[in-house]
């Protein structure tokens, strides 16, 4: 941590310091990885015993959310050195939260903190923050130091409580899926391989399912816990799986906090909208190698670029054209829902591969669904996958004209 401060103020003030800390961090993560935290007879052969005591708790595994809560306080500092660019009068008034007089989490990640918070003791308690330093969400440094003072004050010790009784409900339901539910089952003894294309895509349906209500349950405790200790920290999976229609939606309310981080340290930095389809290549490929050096999270990522590009493209054909006729409308829309329906069909298949089949499982995927008995599956798949999206659409325009 001494080497990192000190790394901080040597390069925090020079033209280099974005290229060399980031090689500074991707060198610590992968060493971490490649060494699993390292052993104790690399210190020498007298300590090698010592192997045998490490317990059951990999802290290399966590060190993951350090390397992140390191990158944050080291870009922090170094902007705290630069004019800031965030006009926080124009903030307030485009922030409903802002408005009322409360502070939301952009105005405090954007406005900085007083030269004095960049002390060590701060930087300490900032990357072992109890709460948060098994499994995030993810805080910036600046929103952090703000709250050491000032505890957050937009949630209620009601709405904290309110907020803590959901997630013993959402707990339950968990029971209830793992005791009735068996998508894990057969996917984990790849049982569902022998099984018709409608309950492969039942299973795999299912396993996601899972797969989010699980993620729900830890970030929302976690969330809960800082949020009585009086820090307010992003909200994770802020909407349902079931309710994200394109990929741009479903990564910012997926891990929302990570989102929130990558965007501005790591997208921006790169260039931001200016070279968006280079970066999210770049982007994607931190974010399978911050998860674990598996070839099954490469292919995720780059599944989900490939399927990027795509969205990407047709987004800015259709911001360009402009629709003028009631009929044009329609017609957007409609292909719109067509457009949802093949995206959700594509993460499907992206998350499965990442974290489920792996890529030698993808060529069997494929044939499962484009056989004679698999294809009316596929068509009415994507069907079901329109409709939901015509439903989507809906609930958009109800909430659009409700605010």
């Amino acid at each position: 941590m001494f080497t990192r401060l000190l790394f901080l103020q040597i390069f925090a003030r020079t033209k280099y310091f974005s290229f060399v800390f980031w090689i500074f961090n991707i060198f610590f993560l992968l060493c971490n990885r490649v060494y699993e935290g390292y052993s104790f007879y690399m210190i020498g052969q007298r300590w090698a015993y010592l192997d045998n005591f490490r317990g059951t708790f990999r802290w290399h595994i966590c060190f993951n959310f350090v390397v992140l809560r390191m990158i944050s306080f080291g870009y922090d500092y170094h902007w705290a050195h630069r004019d800031s660019h965030f006009d926080h009068k124009k903030h307030i008034q485009r922030c409903d939260i802002c408005k009322s007089g409360k502070t939301c989490y952009q105005s405090l990640q954007e406005r900085g903190v007083q030269n004095d918070k960049f002390s060590f003791m701060t930087y300490l308690s900032y990357l072992v923050y109890a709460p948060l330093y098994l499994a995030g969400p993810i805080v910036s440094f600046n929103a952090f130091a703000s709250q050491l003072d000032v505890p957050q004050n937009n949630l209620s010790a009601r709405d904290i409580a309110w907020y803590g009784l959901r997630w013993v409900f959402s707990l339950l339901l968990m029971e209830l899926m793992t005791h009735l539910f068996y998508y894990n089952a057969f996917a984990i003894s790849g049982m569902w391989k022998e099984l018709h294309p409608m309950d492969v895509f039942i299973i795999g349906y299912g396993v996601l399912i899972f797969m989010w209500l699980k993620f729900f349950l830890i970030w929302r405790y976690f969330r809960f816990w800082s949020l009585i200790c009086g820090i307010e920290v992003p909200e994770n999976m802020p909407r349902c799986i079931n309710n994200c229609y394109n990929l741009e939606t479903f990564w910012k309310n997926w891990h929302a906090s990570y989102n929130k981080w990558l965007v501005r340290y790591l997208y921006i930095p790169l260039g931001g909208t200016r070279r968006k389809l280079l970066n999210v290549w770049v982007v994607f490929t931190f974010v399978a190698i911050w998860h674990d050096l598996e070839w099954k999270l490469l292919s995720w990522a780059w599944l989900t670029c490939l399927f990027f590009i795509p969205e990407m493209i047709l987004k800015s054909a259709v911001n360009a054209f402009q629709v003028e006729s009631t009929h044009g409308e329609f017609v957007v829309r409609e292909l719109s829902a067509v457009a949802g329906a093949i995206t959700i069909t594509c993460l499907m298949v992206a998350n499965l591969v990442g974290f489920v089949i792996g890529p030698s499982g993808i060529s069997w995927l494929i044939s499962q669904f484009l056989n004679r008995e698999g294809l009316p599956v596929l068509a009415g798949m994507l069907l079901t996958f329109y409709v939901g999206t015509k439903l989507m659409f809906h609930i958009h325009d109800a909430k659009q004209s409700s605010s």
